[in-house]
């Protein structure tokens, strides 16, 4: 068969293979298109009107006002409180998981060996836990006659009324953030400890590096890629955190715990639907960019 001929055969069927393809993909686009797509299209739409609960029976009867919606999201000092409020937890939150996540993954990589699955499940267990049946045990820990109040007074300490006092209503539901979601990257950081080849610290070792120096040289540039998956996907979760206020203080006290997620929700509660939706967009556009820069600080490189 001449050459001309297998291409066009060839050609042909890849053709062929293409329209099959989309013909089997068509019920997911289209469903698809029609839950996400389109929603997602019109709330971006939605937040350059002043479309309010009152418009929602006549949807295109509103009025384009453009970046001004937005202009006013900033304006707003509860918006701007809870962009504050979700900086902090979320500057504060991704460190220390992360430390004590690869403190643990470390520990059980190098000197626990038999009941290593144990404490695997034991620190997974938080994570697969509802957010919200946690949030309410934590929310009877943390009251002024709770556990962590007469754990501390043990020692002599006072505790504060945690949940009621705006100076440390913020800082406990970092505490419990922590304690929950430490365990999935004990597991992803475990995983990738194991993949480190023990042959470079035997070699490392032979050459005389200490412990300290091979996890430095050795065992952290080969983990980049891992710590990178652990900062995206906190980033990601801590800067939607929205259960925790929700659940345990309402967003306050004082507006103290109100994080972006929360305030968009209460802005779409009170009928502002515009309003909410342009505060909905800069949470996405904050958390494209912080992704975009946790790839960009810790891609890897050879």
């Amino acid at each position: 068969m001449p050459a001309r001929s297998r291409g066009s055969l060839a050609a042909n069927r890849r053709r062929t293979q293409g329209w099959a393809a989309w013909l089997l993909a068509l019920p997911f686009v289209v469903v698809f298109a029609a839950f996400m797509l389109l929603p997602i299209a019109g709330s971006l739409a939605m937040s350059f009107t002043d479309m309010t609960v009152r418009d929602v029976g006549t949807p295109f009867a509103v009025n384009l006002i453009g970046f001004d919606q937005y202009a006013a999201l900033f304006a707003d000092p509860l918006f701007v409180q809870s962009l504050g409020n979700t900086a902090a937890f979320v500057l504060v939150c991704i460190p220390i998981t992360m430390a004590i996540a690869l403190a643990m993954a470390v520990a059980l990589d190098a000197g626990i060996e038999r009941l290593r699955t144990v404490f695997r499940v034991g620190f997974f267990a938080p994570v697969v836990t509802a957010v919200v049946a946690i949030a309410i045990v934590w929310r009877f820990i943390l009251q002024p006659d709770g556990l962590l109040n007469a754990a501390l007074a043990v020692v002599g300490i006072e505790g504060p009324d945690w949940l009621s006092d705006p100076a440390w209503a913020l800082p406990a539901m970092i505490l419990m953030t922590v304690w929950r979601n430490f365990g999935l990257l004990v597991i992803i950081f475990l995983a990738g400890l194991q993949a480190v080849p023990p042959e470079l610290h035997e070699a490392a070792a032979v050459d005389g590096a200490g412990a300290g120096a091979r996890f430095r040289r050795i065992t952290l540039p080969i983990l980049t890629p891992t710590l990178l998956l652990g900062g995206v996907l906190l980033s990601v979760s801590y800067l939607q955190f929205f259960e925790e206020p929700f659940v345990m203080t309402g967003g306050g006290p004082l507006g103290s715990t109100t994080s972006v997620s929360l305030f968009v929700y209460n802005q779409f509660g009170f009928g502002d639907y515009a309003f909410g939706a342009a505060g909905a967009y800069v949470l996405f556009v904050i958390i494209a960019a912080v992704s975009a820069a946790w790839f960009r600080l810790l891609r890897s490189r050879e």
